[in-house]
């Protein structure tokens, strides 16, 4: 379950297949200038590069920090 919910009457706030460049994964949250959204999981897996630290995953986002960064929250990692 996400941190934040996905309003169905909107799409500000959706999930969406993405790599993220990751140097550590044990992070739950990411800047948007981390994420890369993909247009499909495929498209994720297929762009996936761990020597780099591009990892695929399923993330919600876009979402406002208190900051007023635009943050993209993990659901899952993909993985090959």
């Amino acid at each position: 379950m996400s941190r934040i919910p996905v309003d169905p009457y909107t799409d500000i706030v959706e999930e969406h297949f993405a790599v993220i460049y990751a140097p550590r994964r044990h992070r739950d949250r990411f800047p948007e200038n981390c994420v890369q959204v993909m247009e499909s999981e495929q498209a994720a897996r297929e762009a996936e590069d761990p020597e780099k630290n591009f990892f695929a995953a399923r993330v919600v986002g876009p979402s406002r920090s208190s900051e007023g960064l635009r943050l993209y929250y993990l659901e899952a990692w993909l993985g090959k």
